[in-house]
């Protein structure tokens, strides 16, 4: 049974148990990769896999119940466990469904069809055998992966919400692993849309990459200007964005907690949390409660204009949501997240940044953020690669070094951005893009 059928049932069974507050939440994920190894399809995996959960308001109390079975008995049954769930929690926290009538941005309709799983299968054999004539430094190892992702959700509650959207994306990326007789390094390149085009540009990048890794030697210790780059300021963006949640300030588990209309960077950071930016590969008009969403700025020339905020976390600060309510599966709780937090670019070019950073260090790469970074705190200590700042120029690759620091006082201490922001180029419902950036105040660990 398909969701619009199995929503009637619902309905109908919420209604006839004399349920007058209730939303049923959908969400389904498809997904076909392919990749290689040594000139053959190595792994083909295809996943479809998604549920429904059905909330209920009873006596002041939220009752969840949650289910992957469609069906008609299931209908009245996910209704029934709701109910009986509501009157058996205690908490006195107050619970809030969406009110329908908002206001909703028209997003473009993605017309175009997807691959097949023979058309992926031929792109990453074709791929592979580019790396390998790319360079004669290219060993096994090396080896592409293509494939694609689809996603439903739809909400609808009964308070005049009926929202549903689908969106989709096909990509690949290629990854070389380079000898010279005694070390290996390697490298990869994402990019979305299978296209020849896009398979030069990928195979060219990454085995560019891997060969400056090859040569790369130890980064010296000490104190010294540090710019990290795009990549490495998006990976610290990804850490910190929990930081921003009003549920995690209100909870004592942020340090912008009681913040907002305060300064907490530098005049130079402007923050922007955007759904519908052009790079976002799923954005969305309403949130996980069914909230309109909006571009909005977090950080405005470095003063903390809001957190992100659902229904529940703005309630209890009295303010309105700002629709970043967010669900990490149909099953989950309501929390939040952003949709694509961009650090807005400066009016720094890539040789102005080098040149003020002389002598220092260029971070491409950071490495273990899950163990190395406390989104409480902020403190960071992250084995990183990049290069040495000769003369005003990107010198030597230097690996198996420690950038260390605190985000907090990152944004407060950024001396230069570059003027042009770079969005992670597969990304969920959540991205980030960041231009490179110049900073006081980190430190570097080698030999």
């Amino acid at each position: 049974m398909d969701y619009n059928a199995f929503k009637e049932l619902v309905v109908r069974a919420a209604e006839a148990a004399g349920l007058k507050d209730y939303e049923l939440y959908y969400s389904a994920a498809e997904s076909t990769s392919v990749s290689t190894y040594k000139h053959a399809i190595n792994d083909f995996s295809s996943t479809l896999e998604g549920g429904v959960c059905f909330r209920t308001l009873v006596n002041g109390h939220m009752g969840y119940a949650s289910t992957e079975s469609l069906t008609e008995d299931e209908a009245e049954a996910i209704v029934k466990r709701a109910a009986e769930n509501a009157l058996l929690l205690e908490t006195e926290e107050p619970e809030f469904l969406g009110e329908g009538g908002g206001t909703y941005r028209e997003l473009p309709k993605q017309e175009e069809a997807l691959p097949d799983a023979a058309f992926l299968v031929r792109s990453v054999l074709q791929c592979e055998q580019m790396l390998y004539d790319e360079d004669p430094a290219v060993i096994d190892g090396s080896g592409a992966t293509a494939g694609t992702e689809s996603s439903t959700v739809a909400i609808y509650n009964s308070r005049g919400i009926d929202l549903q959207d689908s969106r989709s994306v096909a990509f690949f990326y290629a990854e070389a692993v380079v000898s010279d007789g005694e070390k290996m390094s390697n490298a990869y390149e994402v990019k979305t849309g299978i296209t020849e085009e896009h398979m030069k540009e990928a195979v060219s990048k990454s085995v560019e990459e891997a060969k400056q890794k090859l040569t790369a030697e130890v980064a010296p210790t000490g104190s010294a200007p540090v710019i990290l780059s795009p990549g490495a300021m998006r990976s610290l963006l990804a850490v910190y964005s929990s930081a921003f949640s009003a549920e995690n300030a209100q909870k004592g588990l942020s340090l912008l907690a009681g913040k907002e209309g305060t300064a907490v960077a530098s005049p130079l950071v402007t923050l922007v949390d955007d759904p519908f930016y052009p790079e976002s590969l799923f954005p969305r008009a309403f949130d996980a409660e069914g909230m309109p969403t909006c571009t909005k700025a977090v950080i405005e020339n470095g003063e903390l204009k809001t957190l992100l905020y659902n229904l529940k976390t703005a309630a209890v600060a009295g303010r309105k949501t700002t629709g970043n309510a967010a669900k990490a599966g149909y099953a989950a709780p309501v929390g939040i997240r952003p949709f694509t937090f961009v650090l807005k670019p400066g009016d720094k070019s890539e040789a102005e940044l080098l040149a003020m950073a002389d002598g220092g260090v260029y971070v491409d790469e950071l490495q273990g953020t899950h163990a190395g970074a406390n989104p409480i705190s902020g403190d960071f200590s992250l084995q990183s690669m990049g290069y040495l700042i000769r003369d005003g120029k990107k010198a030597g690759a230097v690996k198996d070094f420690t950038t260390a620091g605190n985000f907090f006082e990152l944004l407060k201490n950024i001396r230069a951005l570059g003027n042009t922001a770079e969005k992670d180029k597969f990304a969920g419902v959540s991205g980030f893009a960041a231009p490179a950036v110049l900073a006081d105040g980190l430190s570097i660990a080698g030999k």
